[in-house]
């Protein structure tokens, strides 16, 4: 179906630093949208809106907003008490809709919507622990040692940068388990992580029990949470964005977590295939992965 949107302010100043207005957001979400689609699509959104820009306050929002035009699709989950309503990204008009109203960031489930207790991505998010200064030679370390566990577990191991301090890695598996067993697995990997380097690498969650060490976040791993999605803008000066990699070059000595954005990324995607392009097909069974866990935490 074909839709017209009507950029409202369209001159609106929305990145001061990069000089980036409204018409460049919603211009860059319609351009990316083939990138970007195939890892939003039929996953409940959570975007974070700054309408005035990010040097103001922003906000995120689960809920589908009440003027949603009704081309948009939506989906409605279950949540603690009743039922909460999302966006669903189908189509390059809804992202520009969104873009339109303000949103910078877009988050994704990890499960679809049409089975949202029933994941199809693991994500481990990898950020420097608090220092004076980013470190972020540390967190390729713990890509590198979650990507050996992923390769021991059988799983595919794919990476992106999230655009903020650090990257994330994603194993996509087949969504036969249940949100619980997926969460205690993810939970028991970072566990493990956190053994195999102690010095380095830990699943505590408070900050104060860290020290200075890379915190192996699984918690995304449950019920209601997400994840940036590939491609998504992050709400920072230079308009830096979540990017799949290859890991050669997640891995490079002159990468950093902002190194892609919106003024060089489509030169990178018209040099190359996205490393993500085919994602759906290295999907993989957990429950072999779940018993060869056991047998590494119990050698």
């Amino acid at each position: 179906m074909a839709v017209t949107i009507a950029l409202t302010h369209p001159d609106k100043l929305l990145f001061p630093g990069a000089g980036l207005r409204k018409r460049d957001l919603v211009a860059y979400y319609r351009r990316i949208a083939p990138f970007a689609l195939p890892h939003c699509r039929d996953r409940a959104l959570t975007v974070r809106r700054y309408p005035d820009g990010i040097d103001q306050r922003g906000f995120f929002q689960k809920h589908a907003p009440r003027d949603l035009p009704s081309w948009i699709r939506r989906a409605r989950l279950p949540m603690r008490g009743g039922t909460l309503t999302q966006i669903l990204a189908d189509d390059a008009e809804t992202l520009a809709w969104l873009a339109n109203a303000g949103t910078i960031e877009l988050h994704v489930a990890l499960a679809r919507a049409a089975a949202p207790r029933r994941p199809d991505r693991i994500v481990f998010d990898l950020d420097p622990p608090d220092r004076p200064r980013d470190d972020f030679a540390a967190i390729q370390a713990a890509a590198r040692a979650v990507r050996k566990l992923g390769d021991e577990l059988g799983l595919f191991n794919a990476v992106q940068t999230s655009g903020s301090r650090g990257l994330h890695v994603v194993w996509p598996i087949t969504p036969a388990e249940d949100d619980a067993r997926v969460h205690a697995f993810a939970r028991d990997c970072a566990a493990l992580l956190a053994q195999r380097h102690p010095d380095t690498l830990t699943a505590a969650q408070r900050k104060a029990a860290r020290r200075g060490r890379v915190f192996v976040d699984y918690l995304r791993n449950a019920y209601g949470q997400t994840a940036v999605a590939p491609y998504s803008l992050r709400a920072l000066p230079g308009a830096p964005l979540a990017t799949p990699l290859d890991w050669h070059e997640a891995l490079a000595r002159d990468m950093h977590p902002r190194r892609y954005h919106v003024r060089n990324v489509f030169r990178r995607l018209g040099q190359r295939d996205c490393p993500w392009r085919d994602l759906e097909q290295h999907v993989v069974a957990l429950a072999p992965a779940i018993e060869r866990l056991r047998r590494l935490r119990d050698a």
